[in-house]
């Protein structure tokens, strides 16, 4: 009986939303806390001995708040996420590179030819087997042995390719999700910032605006971090997936130009 493992995959995603909380919290702990807080304390006294002083835009004030926080937090293990698969799907591309199937221009590939050419694939080591590419090579070869029919090779391989692609589409949910939190979270932090501003109209009322501005601040900052890293995210995430279409798109070619147009029926 097979012994059953956890994936790699969600280990390291697991690891990678781990460390990302400890770096990010860390560093906020350390850093931008600190100087937030100097910032603000420079900037009230500054505003109180000068009634025309316009308050600058610190980078430590802006991402201050646990909004900002857990967007950079959820935006790092998208990037971790992202990193990761696009480095499997660059190692996939790099067989397209190799002569898996070697053909001489003007040979035929008959049926009964199919299990010395499969052997040749299943000589690659066991990690490479699960690729694309290999599995694709191998649908081809025994489809042709069992049906010695051309027409029902290209249909498996291109059954095989699409089923790669909803695979891989399917996978990128989990990022699709954390894009769509980042800026959830950041309207939350707007929503958190002006019920703390509403909260205090009536200091406002009489005079001290200190508390309704910075609670405003709050308001818009947060959902300004969340917009940003949610561009930068989404613009990632379509990369990728184009990156995953071509690997798909290329592979399919592979097979048709390497293999199945070499193949001839009784």
């Amino acid at each position: 009986m097979k012994k059953k493992t956890i994936p790699f995959e969600f280990v390291y995603q697991l690891f990678a939303l781990i460390i990302a909380i400890i770096v990010v919290h860390a560093y906020y702990v350390s850093v931008v806390l600190p100087n937030a807080k100097q910032a603000i304390e420079e900037q009230n006294l500054a505003a109180k001995a000068d009634p025309d002083y316009v308050r600058e835009r610190v980078v430590s004030v802006l991402i201050k708040d646990p909004e900002q926080e857990s967007c950079f937090i959820l935006g790092i293990w998208a990037f971790a996420i992202m990193g990761y698969k696009g480095l499997l799907t660059v190692r996939e591309r790099r067989l397209l590179d190799v002569d898996l199937v070697p053909v001489a221009d003007g040979m035929r590939i008959l049926p009964e030819d199919t299990r010395e050419f499969a052997r040749q694939v299943e000589q690659l080591p066991e990690d490479r087997q699960d690729l694309l590419l290999p599995r694709a090579l191998l649908g081809a070869l025994r489809r042709f042995s069992s049906t010695r029919n051309i027409q029902d090779v290209s249909s498996t391989t291109h059954t095989i390719c699409e089923n790669e692609a909803e695979r891989l589409e399917s996978e990128l949910s989990m990022i699709r999700y954390i894009s769509w939190a980042i800026p959830s979270i950041g309207f939350i932090g707007t929503v958190r910032g002006i019920g703390e501003a509403l909260a205090q109209a009536d200091k406002a009322m009489l005079g001290d605006i200190a508390g309704v501005t910075q609670s405003l601040g709050v308001a818009f900052n947060s959902t300004f971090i969340a917009l940003l890293i949610s561009i930068v995210l989404m613009f990632l995430v379509h990369q990728l997936q184009l990156l995953q279409e071509r690997l798909v798109f290329d592979s399919e070619n592979y097979v048709n130009d390497k293999l199945i147009r070499h193949m001839k029926a009784d």
